[in-house]
């Protein structure tokens, strides 16, 4: 296994470019399982993950390959629903979305439990009473046999706004017979892209951006091309490096209307920006202050559903607020294992009290010093590594897998910025 060996407690400098969104590009490649024309996307990341959903897509008769440096081209002649690897399935969570178009298509499909990271309870429920509403026969074994005589329109109210479950719905509504009305849908980036895919194939979806999604299901959808947009989360996870390590740094293009949650909760956190048109700029050496509430009482940085802080930037927060003045809270909402990654950044330096599986104390600044770590997850563990690159003295960060899995080339990327990692096998 590889591991990056990082020298700290230096500052960088320089212009990043955000890679494209994994959790757009995810589903929008299983999108072409819903048409035997080629599907062509642009700016898609390449990473473990994508390249994982790739050889999943290949063995249920995908031809999906590179045709430039992010330029993916899918097509689908023949579905074969019934050769999801295992082993590919249980790497990616993404491996699900698999189902909405499957069923859309062939009728059936036989869906091996897909894997991700372990961050808490990750439920399918959602995604299979979604699927039933609109016809779908599901059977529970070692593996999920679902089948189907032909779906239907319907109106379904997801019991949680599920990214991954809204996103199976509306790719298997897109096919099926009358009108489908999805509520409380998620209205996550990622899934407006893959709405605006779905409609460049010819399908019919409306309400985009709203948490009622309506579908008028059609016979056919033909090939299309599209672009899959920067990864606010990597934006986030950059913004989150620059504060720990001090750095002035430029990360861009971005899209700004997805910043606004992701700007506030580090706002909390007393970070400043400045925003230029598609280029966000982080001054150097910044006085990380935490805000506090009115009436000075400690205050809570929390995440939720979108347009709320996202999930995925609570483990980089949780890192950046080691080093700001103060007190805050860190209130993960959504999954009840993801913060235990904390006890690492204590071993480094950091004062944190974890009171429950949901929320954690910190106290700062701390000065970090470098350690042995091991990555858990992807988002644990680009954070764990940019902690690494604010400690000082030398880090080794194991499991880079997992890191590597949503963040392209990123030791190359860190180098061209200054940092001192290695990546060695």
């Amino acid at each position: 296994m590889a591991t990056f060996v990082v020298r700290g407690g230096k500052r960088l400098a320089g212009t990043v470019r955000p890679a494209g969104n994994k959790n757009a590009a995810l589903p929008m490649m299983a999108a072409a399982l819903l048409t035997d024309e080629p599907v062509v996307l642009e700016n898609v990341p390449r990473i473990r993950d994508v390249e994982t959903m790739r050889e999943l897509l290949a063995a249920v008769g995908t031809e999906a390959e590179w045709e430039g440096p992010s330029t993916l081209r899918l097509v689908t002649p023949d579905l074969r629903t019934d050769r999801v690897d295992p082993a590919l399935a249980g790497r990616i969570r993404a491996s699900v979305l698999l189902a909405g178009p499957a069923l859309a298509r062939a009728r059936s499909l036989k869906l091996p439990p897909p894997g991700g990271d372990v961050i808490g309870r990750r439920r399918l429920d959602t995604h299979f009473m979604a699927l039933q509403a609109l016809g779908a026969e599901i059977e529970a074994s070692d593996a999920y046999l679902l089948r189907t005589k032909g779906l239907r329109g319907r109106e379904i109210f997801l019991d949680e706004p599920s990214v991954t479950a809204t996103e199976n719905a509306l790719m298997a509504s897109t096919l099926a017979q009358g009108s489908t009305i999805l509520r409380n849908a998620a209205t996550e980036p990622h899934v407006r892209q893959l709405c605006h895919l779905l409609n460049a194939m010819g399908a019919s979806i409306s309400g985009i951006g709203t948490n009622e999604l309506r579908t008028e299901g059609v016979e056919t959808l033909h090939g299309a091309t599209a672009r899959v947009e920067p990864d606010h989360i990597e934006v986030g996870s950059f913004i989150g490096l620059a504060a720990t390590t001090r750095s002035e740094l430029t990360i861009g293009p971005v899209v700004p209307a997805q910043l606004d949650s992701v700007c506030l909760g580090f706002g909390r956190l007393g970070i400043c920006w400045e925003l230029r048109g598609e280029m966000l700029r982080l001054p150097g050496d910044q006085n990380l202050e935490i805000q506090m509430d009115f009436g000075e009482r400690v205050p809570t940085l929390a995440d939720g559903p979108w347009p709320a802080f996202p999930p995925d930037l609570i483990s980089i927060a949780t890192v950046v607020a080691t080093q700001c003045r103060g007190i805050v809270l860190i209130h993960e909402k959504m999954f009840e294992s993801r913060l235990f990654f904390v006890d690492k950044l204590v071993s480094m330096g950091a004062r944190i009290v974890l009171c429950d599986p949901h929320r954690a104390v910190v106290v700062g600044p701390s000065p970090l010093q470098g350690v042995e770590l091991e990555s858990p997850d992807i988002r644990a563990g680009m954070a764990m590594l940019i902690a690494a690159l604010g400690a000082e003295g030398e880090s080794r960060i194991h499991n880079i897998g997992q890191i590597e899995r949503g963040y392209e080339r990123i030791d190359e990327r860190l180098r061209a910025l200054g940092a001192e990692i290695e990546r060695v096998d």
